[in-house]
């Protein structure tokens, strides 16, 4: 494996956190960090979270505050909708 250099931008008070939990373990933030991503996705197996389903697949993902209103609407609109009229 050949190892690839990279920048990343972290906020202030991450990177600190990060940089003082490396020097805890006696690690360097590249170890602390490739251990984390590793450890990430050991667990979910995925690097990006899993794709919306329905209606929200359709439009992309959005903000939780714009999804809201809109799933809430279309929840209110289905549960009038009698099933046995599609049948």
């Amino acid at each position: 494996m050949v190892p690839v250099k990279t920048t990343i931008e972290l906020d202030d008070e991450l990177f600190r956190r990060s940089k003082a939990e490396a020097a805890l373990r006696g690690q360097s933030l590249k170890d602390l960090f490739t251990a984390a991503l590793r450890d990430y996705l050991g667990q979910t197996g995925r690097l990006y979270p899993e794709r919306p389903t329905g209606w929200r697949s359709v439009f992309g993902v959005a903000d939780a505050d714009m999804v809201e209103p809109v799933d809430a609407a279309v929840t209110e609109a289905f549960g009038r909708v009698d099933p046995d009229e599609w049948t």
